[in-house]
């Protein structure tokens, strides 16, 4: 009889455990389905009238061959780090917010003597973006970040490696409008690189120009 007994206890014990999972699960599809449901509205620009225009505009004759982006590199220097440690704390974190994404903390390659600087000495953060988060920081760099810089004109259309990737320098963190100014522990810059697929750098100015980047004249 105990025996049975406990059997059926564990019977018991199984169907509570499989009545949870089943409360449980519902829930974490539903938050992985809305994930991977949401489209940027840039993604879909570029569906609808970027690559139409490119193949326009270069005489692409398979649309595998419009040049698209492939990812975002966001990458701050605190060379400050090796006196203050708090202050790289603070770029991460502020890195984080901008980017929504858990940036990695880079360290020294080499030692510099005259810099006090020891081989794998913490001294900046770095993000990669893909897929959605890059579309999605894109689209804010270039309709609400950079416009708030003070007497903006354009960025520099001279900042392509040769191969159609871009980068950008930015003098302050400040500019997105996710930073609280009365939260930063020190003001600094990063550089943005957008990695393009264009295989020129007037293929990938012209994508990024559909794309919105507010190139100077």
């Amino acid at each position: 009889m105990a025996k049975v007994e406990k059997g059926k206890a564990g019977k018991t014990s199984e169907r509570k455990s499989s009545k949870k999972d089943a409360e449980t699960a519902p829930k974490q599809l539903d938050e992985n389905s809305h994930e991977s449901s949401f489209k940027p509205r840039l993604r879909d620009a570029y569906q609808e009238k970027v690559i139409p225009a490119l193949m326009k505009e270069f005489g692409y004759k398979n649309v595998m061959q419009v040049p698209k982006l492939d990812r975002i590199v966001l990458n701050v220097g605190m060379g400050e780090a090796i006196q203050n440690v708090k202050l790289l704390e603070s770029a991460v974190t502020e890195l984080g917010t901008i980017t929504g994404q858990k940036p990695v903390v880079t360290r020294a390659k080499k030692a510099i003597a005259g810099f006090k600087l020891r081989q794998g000495l913490p001294i900046g953060a770095k993000v990669t973006l893909r897929s959605r988060r890059m579309y999605e920081f894109f689209d804010r760099l270039v309709t609400l970040a950079l416009p708030r810089i003070r007497d903006f004109r354009g960025v520099s259309p001279k900042a392509f490696d040769g191969r159609g990737n871009y980068t950008l320098g930015v003098k302050e963190q400040l500019i997105f409008p996710e930073i609280k100014y009365d939260e930063v522990a020190s003001i600094h810059g990063m550089d943005i690189t957008i990695v393009t697929t264009a295989k020129t750098n007037d293929e990938g100015k012209a994508l990024l120009k559909h794309l919105g980047m507010p190139f100077r004249a």
